[in-house]
């Protein structure tokens, strides 16, 4: 071409978490049976959509105006409903003229990133999540700035590394949290909330809260929306069906938008936001036709709880199996339904290895690389077929280790998936230190 067409910042769009399918896929081909605990997907999982749902998207898309355009911010029945619901959860209160209806979350993110300032950085969690870590370094083309989650005190973040990294880099002017959080499934306790609020508030930034799993927080995971600290401070709390109903094929998101009229800049950005719906004219109709009726069904909450319910058992199963292994760090979730185990410093090394069938080494080699983590995760899928998603490459950190799901409904299966990833780990650990002494043997020989 006879100009630059690549946009600088397109070498930071990676998504881990669907590109190892393709190798997953290609695995599959050669008769091998893949586990797939890669994406989060209840219904792909097997998780079934209750018969009542299914009917209240049966009588909507009877309707003719469920196959209209729906007002640009989105339907008001929608809307209403979120900020009554919104309110009766105390905090600050807000209305449907706060609520702007996406494409599901992804168009949501891609919307606040590119309407961002080309110099204006949004710190974000390490481990991210790569949906917003990428669409953010994209933005900016440079990496992705982060505050560091502790695996060694339950995955709450390092306050200090967060507050220096802000007073340290003036461009940043946000920052995010996903709450409940993936990968980790940590549930940000409301004091942490309310410090990172504060931290926000002396600063002179905004807060994105990812609340996308809110609704599947566990019992006693003490899980508090962005909304019940924010106060005065502008911020933006994205949510979606997706994950709840689940009907992720929906695209169904929203954001809330708090406290615009606290500072300027943040109003005309927020208004920015919906000249942008308004070139894409509005949001997919259907889902929003249902979501009240659903979300208003006394059947809808009961529900979640039951889901909920399954995935802290299996959550805590998950630790059971796997928390003696010594190289391991690894806590139950408390929200969500992911798990994330992280290697302890020095517990891996390049020499580890998986044995595999040669049809299936040669599909996995050409992929193995030089993230070590990386390395255990296709020796993973290419040895068992469990697929799950490497903690370096897949979420833009610098620990070291993979997360798994927790939506596998049949409980043998689960058992069987955990226990056979415990004996992969066993023997991929074990692999390396066999493997040394005979290198040192050679180095003497010679």
């Amino acid at each position: 071409m006879r100009t630059q067409i690549v946009h600088p910042g397109a070498d930071n769009l990676r998504y881990e978490i669907r590109q190892i399918v393709e190798v997953a896929r290609a695995t599959e081909a050669t008769g091998a049976a893949i586990r797939w605990e890669n994406i989060g997907d209840p219904v792909a999982k097997g998780e079934r959509v209750p018969d009542w749902i299914k009917q209240m998207v049966i009588q909507a898309a009877g309707e003719d105006l469920s196959f209209a355009y729906s007002p640009t911010k989105g339907l008001e029945e929608a809307r209403n409903y979120i900020a009554n619901e919104r309110n009766l959860e105390g905090g600050i209160q807000i209305t449907a003229d706060d609520i702007l209806f996406f494409n599901g979350l992804g168009d949501a993110i891609s919307t606040i990133y590119g309407a961002l300032h080309p110099k204006a950085r949004v710190i974000g969690p390490n481990p991210a999540y790569p949906t917003h870590s990428s669409a953010e370094a994209a933005h900016a083309g440079a990496p992705h700035i982060t505050y560091r989650l502790d695996p060694e005190n339950g995955w709450k973040p390092d306050l200090a590394d967060l507050e220096a990294k802000v007073i340290g880099n003036p461009d940043i002017a946000a920052i995010i949290i996903i709450n409940p959080d993936n990968p980790t499934g940590f549930v940000y306790p409301e004091e942490t909330l309310a410090a990172i609020v504060d931290i926000a508030a002396r600063h002179g930034l905004f807060v994105i809260s990812d609340e996308i799993y809110s609704n599947l927080a566990y019992a006693d995971s003490g899980m508090r929306k962005l909304a019940s600290v924010i106060g005065k401070v502008p911020a933006i709390a994205m949510r979606g069906i997706s994950k709840e109903f689940p009907w992720p094929g929906a695209r169904c998101g929203w954001i809330e938008i708090y406290n615009r009229d606290q500072d300027q800049s943040f109003d005309r950005f927020a208004k920015s936001l919906l000249e942008a719906k308004m070139l894409e004219v509005c949001a997919t109709t259907l889902p929003q036709k249902v979501l009240p009726r659903v979300m208003g069904d006394p059947r809808y909450y009961p529900y979640l709880e039951t889901r909920v319910s399954a995935y802290d058992q299996r959550a805590r199963r998950s630790v059971e199996v796997l928390g003696s292994l010594p190289e391991l760090i690894i806590h139950p979730a408390r929200g969500a339904f992911y798990m994330t185990a992280v290697f302890r410093a020095g517990a891996l090394t390049p020499s580890q290895s998986l044995p595999m069938a040669p049809k299936v080494e040669a599909i996995i080699a050409p992929h193995l690389g030089e993230a070590l983590d990386a390395r255990f995760v296709y020796h993973l899928l290419g040895n068992t077929g469990i697929c799950v998603v490497p903690l370096s490459t897949g979420f833009n950190s610098d620990l070291e280790g993979f997360r798994f799901t927790l939506l596998e409904p049949d409980d043998a299966k689960f058992e069987a998936i955990l226990q056979d990833l415990r004996t992969a780990l066993v023997a991929y650990l074990a692999s390396g230190a066999q493997r040394e002494p005979a290198k040192a043997q050679l180095a003497v020989a010679g």
